[in-house]
């Protein structure tokens, strides 16, 4: 690819966002509108808009280059990343529109009456914000670098300041546009590319995979990873679980006017993503096939980018490869864009005083921290940090969520043991695994996948803490429980949750 036409590429995105992102401002003058758009967002754009954050630099640009190196055991994560939205529709998406909390810590305390639970889940929002950000700036820059040349830092401090802007600019309203926008790029940027690609494969003879690639690659447990069952088993159970913590995919379910609405937004949203990822397989096998290089240099998550001029060249391969890098920084941008807005809302809210001023100051403070964690941490495959910030998502928030709703006997003591078991020990595998790891034998393989057995300790903490301490399930939890599952024309206190100070 020239260099010409992939800087062109992401010129054109980054002005198209920051236009889209303009027209928001326009529209946003309350904080209603910063935080949640003020609950007015469609459930088709609503879709659109998740489909545009949480198809992230994992998705992207990752779950090709895990394919690429590993084969068919990594084709549970676009599987895990799919359905993981079916369990949000069963069991949680409804019933936290009606909670009618701002974030995750809104529902924390309205659900159990106690502000130290809520800092807790607030400390936990912040860590997997911050978490998930970083691989979206450190990818940012291996694409920049691919196309110019130039440093790795800089892709990454380019991405913070366009998400900035956009955030500060008009908050949810605004980027839920851009999101929107954002998604349709991406789907287009994979897909067009995708059926030259074929084509140039089927003219070269329809070339297959050796015999030794059939015999592990394309077999499931059948590579060199250590612990095949247990890594497998661990990843699908992060990746289904963890969507529902995830608290930029959340966040998206509070701007629905309704319960019924979040529920066709969890809808759309399947067809979405299902649309999607068929294509990272696709670029996976192909670049088995066309750039082996890339494994041996550890350079995976490059395959989506050099597959247009390795298979195609010429100016259409360098046109495509151009529409590839715009579908990449689109996926860096719009995720940022909705964990930046989690993220800031948390700190504005919980830290600083709240109101559209304070949510302005947090957005800084939410890009620029992952950007310098970014350019200090040792850099790891992106999808592997995504679904390291997943494990964190699904051992704190998953079990908050399930037993918050559906069990009435959930008590603070209880949701604060097991968010500080689950949670904490999560977040201890993950940082252990980013800043010393990876390690070898079965000490690397459970911290290096934790939800295996950090998700089960989170569950059983809290219902055995919570069944020991029967006197601190809070005293108006049969009102919020009718909330959570009342239709909205019968439910009681509709007007909008707020949080208590103290």
């Amino acid at each position: 690819m020239s260099t010409a036409s992939g800087v062109t590429a992401v010129v054109l995105v980054v002005v198209t966002a920051v236009l889209i992102g303009a027209f928001g401002l326009r529209l946003s003058r309350t904080t209603s509108d910063f935080y949640v758009a003020s609950r007015t967002v469609s459930p088709l754009w609503n879709a659109s808009a998740i489909g545009g954050e949480y198809l992230s630099a994992a998705s992207f640009l990752g779950a090709a280059g895990l394919i690429l190196a590993y084969g068919a055991d990594m084709l549970w994560l676009p599987v895990g990343w799919t359905g993981g939205y079916l369990v949000l529709l069963v069991l949680v998406s409804a019933p936290l529109r009606r909670s009618g909390a701002y974030t995750l810590p809104d529902f924390a305390e309205a659900r159990l009456s106690s502000m130290t639970v809520r800092r807790t889940a607030s400390v936990l929002v912040v860590l997997i914000g911050w978490l998930y950000l970083m691989p979206q700036f450190q990818s940012a820059g291996v694409v920049l670098r691919t196309i110019t040349g130039a440093p790795e830092w800089v892709g990454g401090v380019l991405v913070a300041v366009v998400v900035a802007v956009n955030v500060l600019s008009g908050g949810m309203r605004s980027i839920t546009f851009v999101q929107a926008f954002q998604y349709w790029l991406k789907l287009t940027a994979l897909a067009l590319p995708v059926i030259f690609l074929l084509l140039a494969w089927r003219d070269a003879g329809a070339p297959g995979i050796s015999e030794h690639d059939a015999a592990s690659w394309a077999l499931p447990l059948g590579g060199e990873r250590e612990y095949p069952l247990y890594a497998t088993y661990s990843l699908i159970l992060a990746t289904f679980l963890g969507t529902m913590g995830l608290p930029h995919v959340l966040v998206r379910f509070y701007t629905n006017p309704d319960g019924r609405a979040a529920r066709r937004t969890t809808l759309v949203v399947l067809s979405l993503l299902g649309a999607f990822y068929l294509l990272p397989a696709i670029y996976g096998a192909l670049g088995r096939l066309y750039t082996p290089d890339l494994i041996a240099s550890g350079r995976t998550d490059e395959v989506v980018l050099a597959l247009p001029g390795r298979m195609i060249g010429g100016t259409l391969g360098d046109l495509l490869a151009a529409l590839v890098t715009a579908g990449a920084f689109a996926a860096f941008l719009s995720t940022s864009s909705g964990l930046t807005v989690s993220v800031a809302g948390v700190i504005a809210q919980d830290i600083l005083r709240g109101g559209v001023r304070s949510f302005q100051l947090a957005t800084v403070a939410a890009v620029i921290v992952p950007l310098v964690l970014a350019a200090a941490a040792r850099s790891l495959p992106v999808a592997d940090v995504v679904g390291l910030a997943f494990a964190v998502a699904a051992s704190s928030f998953c079990p908050l969520l399930v037993l918050g709703i559906w069990w009435w006997r959930l008590t603070s003591t209880g949701a604060m043991a097991g968010l500080l078991a689950g949670g904490g020990l999560a977040s201890a595998a993950v940082v252990t695994t980013i800043v010393i790891g990876p390690h070898s034998g079965w000490a690397g393989a459970l911290l290096a996948q934790p939800a295996a057995w950090t998700v089960p300790i989170a569950f059983v903490v809290m219902i055995v803490v919570s069944l020991a301490t029967p006197g601190k399930v809070p005293a108006d939890v049969t009102r919020t429980m009718v909330r959570l599952h009342a239709p909205e024309g019968l439910n009681v206190n509709r007007g909008d949750w707020r949080p208590r100070r103290s």
